[in-house]
């Protein structure tokens, strides 16, 4: 009799642990590169509050726009623009209404150097710099967002010679953080820590100076109907993934 009824209990565990399997999901989420810290803290968030697995991949958003045109198995693109989400809605590889701005980027001119870089940025206009770091203007709207901040200060032409070009805001920072480059146009969120840039010397570029980094999520066509996709987006806009968004210098 013991033994039966320990069979019983066991068989009512799994039952009552079986609707609770059956409804967690997993999600393949395109990251763009410059999101990659705060994403994977709110994918370790999002996994132990909602039991649901966000599979994440960093890279450029130009590189992630032909692996999706070209069937890459990703449900969710969290892009570094808000050109590429509603260009991929228009072709139909996206969910019609699922789009959404969930940050805007700061851009930053950044050096490993202290004090190489003021808060006027003195460094670009003195042109006392070997190698500037930018991303790809063509596949990351970061570095666009640098070129027309020096075509605004007058200085891209004077620049472009000494540019040490990233694929993407990951490899950007890379050459400034190692000294590739004296300095690099990157993401605030790479070099924040705490509330404040850490380490090296920083220009906070004023958003006037550029088009606004608008960054959009996207549910893609294949991610319709999967329970972790949607459940991803609607974490996103909660005010826990929110507070982790700003912590690392995003705007809302």
């Amino acid at each position: 009799m013991k033994q039966l009824a320990k069979c019983v209990a066991a068989a009512v565990a799994l039952a009552l642990a079986l609707p609770a399997s059956a409804q967690a999901a997993e999600v393949n989420v395109a990251v763009a590169a410059n999101f990659t810290a705060p994403m994977k803290v709110i994918a370790a968030e999002f996994e132990k509050d909602t039991g649901h697995k966000a599979n994440l991949s960093f890279a450029s958003t130009g590189k992630f726009y032909a692996q999706i045109r070209n069937g890459a198995p990703f449900q969710v693109m969290l892009s570094a623009d808000d050109a590429t989400p509603a260009k991929l809605e228009a072709e139909g590889l996206g969910v019609p209404g699922s789009r959404f701005t969930y940050a805007i980027g700061t851009l930053v001119l950044w050096s490993a150097k202290p004090g190489l870089v003021d808060a006027s940025a003195g460094v670009l206009r003195s042109g006392k710099y070997n190698k500037l770091a930018i991303a790809n203007p063509r596949l990351a709207p970061y570095g666009k967002a640098a070129e027309e901040v020096l075509a605004g200060m007058g200085l891209l032409a004077v620049a472009r010679p000494k540019f040490v070009m990233g694929e993407n805001i990951a490899q950007t920072y890379q050459f400034a953080h190692t000294g590739n480059a004296d300095i690099g146009f990157v993401a605030l969120a790479q070099v924040m820590k705490d509330g404040k840039v850490a380490g090296g010397s920083a220009w906070i570029v004023p958003g006037r100076l550029h088009t606004p980094i608008r960054q959009d999520a996207l549910i893609l066509a294949s991610g319709k109907g999967n329970t972790a996709a949607l459940a991803l987006i609607d974490y996103l806009k909660t005010n826990k993934a929110r507070a982790i968004i700003r912590a690392y210098g995003y705007e809302i």
